[in-house]
């Protein structure tokens, strides 16, 4: 038997079915959203016809709107597990050390960040591995960056680009900046990525933000305890 045929048979078991049942659709009310059918009025579009097409055009936004509100829900949790990691790594942290391998291996292993760059500002020589420490003076390269309490994401400057990431300079393509402030400024935190469109002026900034005040307080306990 051809497909037509069974196609024809099965429609007309449908139609007898559904005369057979005058209430079905009574029953199943949700199949109306998805059926289409012509209202024949000539040219013109009966009300009932656009009153329909209108609730359905709001049903289908209104079920993609919930979609998208969940999918960042789920994302804002996982960033929020993340964020957790790293706190609870840097709370533990009891040298400068420390902070800067929970950070590396926060952001480079958790948030999949390129390059990282933490600067710390001190007057005294202190024995740390991995960050830099510099005194404030030294740093008029990046004083935009480090006069707001804001973090900046987006394109870097050449000049800031190549103090804060050094040899991986020539391949950050776009970065976020976190100032490290605690009462007065400590130093920065800096987030790298290859990645020309990865950070945005655009995006949000409140778990940089938030993550930059945990840094400041656990970095400037430390740092007051190692320079006494």
């Amino acid at each position: 038997m051809s497909d037509n045929n069974q196609g024809q048979i099965l429609e007309s078991q449908v139609a007898e079915y559904l005369a057979q049942h005058p209430d079905f659709f009574s029953r199943n009310v949700k199949l109306l959203e998805k059926l289409h059918v012509p209202h024949e009025t000539g040219r013109a579009v009966s009300l009932i016809e656009r009153q329909t097409t209108v609730l359905r055009e709001k049903n289908q936004n209104l079920t993609a709107h919930l979609s998208d509100l969940i999918d960042i829900a789920r994302h804002n949790d996982l960033q929020f597990e993340k964020t957790k990691r790293m706190v609870l790594a840097l709370l533990e942290a009891e040298t400068l050390d420390d902070i800067a391998v929970a950070i590396d291996e926060s952001l480079c292993q958790d948030f999949a960040s390129d390059s990282t760059a933490l600067i710390l500002f001190t007057s005294k020589p202190l024995d740390v591995n991995n960050l830099r420490l510099m005194l404030r003076d030294d740093a008029t390269a990046i004083s935009n960056l480090i006069g707001t309490n804001l973090p900046t994401c987006g394109r870097l400057s050449e000049v800031e680009n190549q103090f804060i990431f050094a040899d991986e300079s020539v391949k950050v393509q776009s970065a976020a900046v976190i100032p490290l402030v605690q009462g007065e400024t400590l130093g920065l935190l800096a987030i790298g990525s290859f990645d020309a469109n990865y950070f945005s002026s655009s995006q949000g900034t409140v778990l940089l933000s938030y993550v930059g005040e945990v840094l400041s307080r656990v970095a400037y306990r430390i740092l007051r305890q190692q320079e006494h």
